[in-house]
């Protein structure tokens, strides 16, 4: 039987468990990262910083330091790869505001928009280079092989969804492909790194990969919901920003696949031809309630949900399990 998450108007514990469990470790895990942002080039520390500093509940470095310790993981390993993780999502970031041209990340100007496309690049660049150094510096070659993997899976993921943009013919298939390579890959790997540097079983470190696997995707598809359903505040960015940048997400796939003729002309012109017009998002939002958009992508988001709470079923019993699931709760409720 799958387990449940919360449903709507639930009360739920947020992520305090976990940040709670990782505090100590986490605090390492932050001075790492300033340390290796640091560079003899003034305009690297300033952009990393920029996104770094900026907030954000670095969720994914947060579950590579908890399953390591779940493990009694002895060693400095686990802080160096969840700083590779948090280096990986910045620099994805700062890859994905330049390819969308979005304005802004997480409530602040995107660093694009201060510093230019050109730079932002770069700094993705380093930043990824940085996270591979410190990757090997782990002497795992197993985590390194499972982190590098997941690089690549999320730059095809990137690649994917350039070529689903503005193409109303996409598939829910291809659109979970896509999240599954842009967002999901990194919380898998994340999972699966600490365990493997803990030494546990290939069965073991299968069962934290799922789980990591799961709840990136009902993430990505809380955040697809909130994009239109959620606030600026929820979001760090502006509600709307999907419609505005043409991005085929599962809300808009399931209304296309729902509407009528003159819906689907309505997205067509907005989302495939750059037609958008004042009024054109409240139309949109109205179309994705109308024909169950939103909560069909929050009832995907859940059966995930579900799926990530179940693999955590073959992790031990404890603190470290409790917490865990706790932050699909927290991911879920994201949208109540």
């Amino acid at each position: 039987m799958v387990a449940s998450v919360p449903e709507k108007n639930k009360p739920h514990n947020g992520i305090q468990s976990l940040v709670d469990l990782v505090a100590r470790d986490m605090e390492a895990v932050n001075r790492l990262i300033l340390s290796k942002a640091g560079s003899n080039v003034d305009l690297i520390p300033e952009i990393a910083k920029h996104l770094i500093d900026s907030g954000g509940k670095r969720l994914r470095p947060m579950l590579t330091l908890a399953l390591a310790d779940m493990f009694g993981y002895q060693g400095s390993g686990h802080v160096t790869l969840s700083a590779s993780v948090e280096f990986m999502h910045t620099a994805t970031l700062l890859h994905d505001d330049v390819v969308d041209e979005s304005d802004m990340r997480r409530g602040k100007l995107a660093a694009r928009k201060l510093w230019g496309n050109q730079a932002s690049v770069l700094v993705g660049d380093y930043l990824l280079g940085q996270a591979f150094k410190m990757m090997v510096d782990v002497g795992s070659l197993e985590a390194l092989r499972v982190l590098a993997e997941a690089s690549a899976v999320i730059a095809e993921g990137e690649v994917m969804q350039l070529g689903a943009a503005k193409n109303l013919a996409t598939s829910e298939a291809s659109y979970m492909k896509v999240i599954e390579a842009k967002t999901a890959a990194l919380f898998a790997a994340a999972a699966e790194v600490g365990p493997i540097i803990a030494g546990q079983s290939a069965e073991t470190c299968a069962a934290a990969r799922r789980y990591g696997m799961e709840l990136g995707l009902a993430f990505q598809l809380v955040d697809d919901a909130l994009d239109y359903g959620g606030s600026s505040a929820d979001l760090g960015k502006q509600v709307g920003d999907d419609f505005r940048e043409g991005k085929i997400t599962l809300p808009v796939v399931v209304a296309v696949e729902r509407g009528s003729d003159e819906d689907r002309a309505f997205w067509r012109r907005c989302l495939e031809t750059d037609g958008i017009r004042d009024g054109d998002l409240e139309h949109a939002i109205g179309l994705l309630r109308r024909h169950g958009a939103i909560e069909e992508t929050i009832a995907r988001a859940r059966h995930y949900g579900a799926s990530a709470i179940e693999a955590l079923a073959a992790l031990p019993a404890g603190r470290h399990r409790d917490a865990l699931h706790e932050a699909v709760e927290f991911c879920i409720s994201r949208v109540n």
